[in-house]
């Protein structure tokens, strides 16, 4: 079955829609499961959201009349509800929720290079918005609770459209996208700074200038600051008619290399680097646009780009992962187990698994070290290119370890905001932030 939560709850079976329950405690109910489908969700969680703390003293009862009605409706079309433990879950089979469809495409698009496909994915997934999550079951608090970063998800989907569609050159497509979200959204300073560019890419300066007035004014009155150093250069640039802004805007902290981009290094160590690959290890649930490691192409560039490995050696890589896409995506897939082991490690917080893991790929880098000589004329251990496609997740694995028997480790931190919670080297012991120019506040 389909099920459309994003919006007015509604499901589908082979296209048809399908009532499920006249009740909206029970359609809400339903939902709840049907939010994390395949994972059990526990009778007290399912109270407490039900009735916002403040559950009758029949509630147990009244769930397990819920669950009894919901499984006699849905059992014709294969839909099983199951009991665990002091829980239930709707097994998730083939079924399907919008929810978790709209976070997976927003996701990979995310993660692709090309704006045409980026865009066209970020269509797909804002198509399945109906509306606010649960419109017609769940209240604003409900809503909240039960997925609070949908709403966001939903901006940076929308934000990020824009500016693939502004690199497509299709400025006016974006100034009629954003002008409602930007008047909803005045503090949002990445949208309105998208918007401010598709005004003066259509020759509306005088618009673009108007709008960040008004943003400026919004952000003093609401939180007493000014704008960001972003929107800050946008207007300036605005202001000098800076022929640049028609170009595609990129992040501070990105980095262009062979077409590929990386993250800019904060850690100060190879290893750091690796784990900081991927940005928000402090969420629960990361925003989108935190992998960089998106492809194995970019793997091998961003080993490059940290001395892991030399430039030809790059470009071989590059070749042999054009030749076999199966073992690069399969190395790559390793690297990232490897780096959630590697960052357990270095955060002090690593079990003996996470550590047995670093340890075991390791010994398998060290076996396809060879010593050569660098650019300055000393030697250096690296691995040799007899490791093929696996080259730089060795490297990465070599690196790990050493910082791993190097008394820096003590001095490793996390930038304190919950966006980013990067890894840094801090032998001064001062530092709070991985960056002051991304992160600092």
């Amino acid at each position: 079955m389909e099920f459309r939560l994003l919006g007015p709850f509604e499901a589908c079976h082979d296209g048809r829609p399908v009532e499920i329950a006249s009740r909206r405690q029970e359609r809400c109910l339903l939902a709840l499961l049907l939010l994390d489908l395949g994972h059990p969700v526990t009778i007290d969680r399912l109270i407490g959201l039900l009735w916002n703390g403040d559950a009758p003293a029949s509630a147990r009862g009244a769930v397990y009349t819920y669950v009894g009605r919901l499984r006699a409706t849905l059992s014709p079309y294969g839909v099983r509800i199951t009991t665990r433990a002091d829980g239930y879950l709707v097994e998730a089979d083939e079924h399907r929720v919008d929810v978790t469809d709209f976070h997976r495409t927003v996701q990979r698009a995310l993660e692709l290079a090309d704006p045409a496909a980026r865009a066209g994915l970020l269509d797909d997934a804002l198509r399945l918005w109906r509306g606010a999550l649960l419109a017609d079951v769940a209240d604003e608090t409900l809503r909240h609770r039960l997925d609070g970063q949908v709403d966001e998800a939903r901006l940076v989907a929308v934000e990020a459209r824009a500016e693939a569609q502004l690199a497509l050159g299709k400025h006016p497509r974006v100034a009629k996208d954003l002008a409602d979200l930007a008047t909803r959204h005045p503090l949002r300073e990445r949208l309105v700074g998208l918007l401010m560019t598709a005004h003066y890419r259509a020759a509306r300066q005088a618009d673009a200038l108007l709008l960040y007035e008004a943003t400026r004014q919004a952000l003093a009155t609401e939180l007493g600051v000014d704008p960001g150093p972003d929107l800050q250069e946008l207007h300036r640039r605005i202001l000098r008619n800076d022929p640049r802004l028609d170009q595609p805007r990129r992040a501070v902290y990105e980095v262009r290399v062979r077409d590929e981009t990386l993250p800019w290094t904060v850690g100060g160590h190879p290893a750091l680097d690796f784990c900081n690959t991927y940005a928000g290890w402090g969420l629960s649930t990361p925003l989108p646009g935190a992998e960089w490691l998106r492809g194995y192409r970019t793997f091998a560039v961003w080993s490059g780009y940290l001395g892991l490995v030399d430039d030809p050696t790059v470009s071989r890589l590059l070749t042999l992962a054009d030749r076999d896409p199966v073992e690069a995506g399969q190395t790559l897939a390793e690297a990232w187990t490897l780096r959630s082991h590697v960052y357990a490690c270095l955060r002090g917080h690593a079990d003996n698994a996470a550590f047995d893991a670093v340890a075991r790929a390791a010994e398998a880098a060290a076996k396809t070290l060879e010593y050569t000589r660098d650019e300055t004329g000393g030697g250096r251990w690296r691995p040799s290119l007899a490791a093929g496609l696996r080259l730089p997740l060795h490297a990465a694995a070599w690196s790990a370890a050493e910082l791993l028997a190097d008394p820096r480790r003590l001095t490793v931190r996390s930038c304190t905001q919950s966006h980013c919670r990067w890894l840094f080297l801090d032998e001064a012991g001062m530092r709070r932030w991985c960056s002051l120019v991304t992160c600092a506040g």
